[in-house]
């Protein structure tokens, strides 16, 4: 592969992981903590109910998690390429 098709493959993977994140990042925040959170306050987490958890918590700390699995996949994205250092 040359330098620009190889650049040009990294960047459609980049940019297939960071939709795939923000899918599931929006899904968690969103979705869990706004519009199912009736149906999740039925369950209980830790003396609270499900749907409030996400909402207060739950998706920060599914934020933070897909930090470190994005940098993860950009590690092994940029071996791949090698664009790592």
């Amino acid at each position: 592969m040359d330098k620009d098709s190889s650049a040009k493959a990294y960047w459609k993977e980049n940019l297939i992981y960071l939709a795939i994140l923000l899918a599931i990042w929006f899904l968690v925040s969103y979705g869990f903590g706004i519009i199912l959170k009736d149906s999740l306050d039925k369950i209980p987490l830790g003396g609270f109910k499900l749907g409030f958890w996400f909402a207060q918590q739950g998706s920060i700390y599914v934020f933070v998690i897909l930090i470190f699995v994005y940098v993860g996949l950009m590690n092994k994205l940029d071996k791949k390429y090698g664009f790592d250092e």
